[in-house]
């Protein structure tokens, strides 16, 4: 039996650290006591939308900081033979745990090196979440309980491993989900369930529907404002 191998290729993944770069625009509130609103965009858009979101939500006296998305991807342009235009994305279908990871990171990055620099309130984080950042959003509030005052979730799902994760635990953070009832990708029967799953793991939880489709409405930004201010006080 010829037992050579000498020259035989052998086939395997391997991988290698690559470092990127995340961006996001702050805007700083009047104080180093000031909370902090962190924006996440949806599906396609960019922290500018984000940005844009955040300030007509946030109540006077919060700093905000919007994060952009990690996968960048070319927008078909609006009209015919217009300007091809950025969009941005959270996840990838390819080891979706990579991604959740990055954007764990970032946000822990964010609040650490804002509260060390003295520009916000660490005891006083929002994250808020439009779309496919909702349910990533979900993950980080409920993995990381203890960073949190509250989370906003607008039009956009759970977790897809809510009920069999083993990472989320318990948190005392507040928890606002906004759902519109003519949402083309988030309807009311597919959101019927979400306030009593979430109830499993936070106490103080608030579900409420809107005359919208997938949008933030202005509806929602004026009841989003006046959560925040209370909480912000809690």
């Amino acid at each position: 039996m010829d037992t050579k191998t000498h020259g035989q290729s052998l086939e395997s993944e391997r991988s290698l650290k690559a470092e990127t770069r995340l961006y996001y625009d702050l805007i700083a509130g009047p104080n180093p006591s000031a909370p902090l609103l962190i924006a996440l965009h949806g599906y396609g858009a960019g922290k500018w939308h984000a940005t844009r979101e955040a300030r007509l939500i946030v109540p006077e006296g919060f700093a905000i900081a919007s994060l952009q998305g990690p996968h960048q991807h070319l927008r078909e342009p609006k009209s015919p033979g217009g300007p091809l235009r950025f969009g941005f994305g959270w996840l990838t279908s390819f080891r979706p745990e990579e991604s959740v990871a990055i954007h764990h990171h970032a946000l822990l990055e964010i609040i650490d090196s804002l509260a060390r620099d003295g520009i916000i309130d660490a005891q006083r984080i929002f994250l808020l979440g439009f779309s496919q950042s909702c349910a990533l959003n979900y993950r980080f509030a409920f993995t990381h309980p203890n960073v949190l005052r509250g989370v906003v979730g607008i039009c956009g799902g759970l977790p897809g491993d809510w009920e069999t994760s083993e990472l989320y635990q318990k948190t005392d953070a507040a928890v606002f989900h906004l759902a519109g009832t003519r949402d083309e990708f988030y309807p009311p029967a597919r959101v019927e369930n979400y306030e009593q799953q979430l109830r499993q793991r936070a106490d103080d939880i608030q579900f409420r529907s809107y005359d919208a489709v997938h949008e933030i409405s202005p509806a929602m930004r004026n009841d989003i404002r006046e959560w925040l201010k209370q909480k912000a006080l809690d």
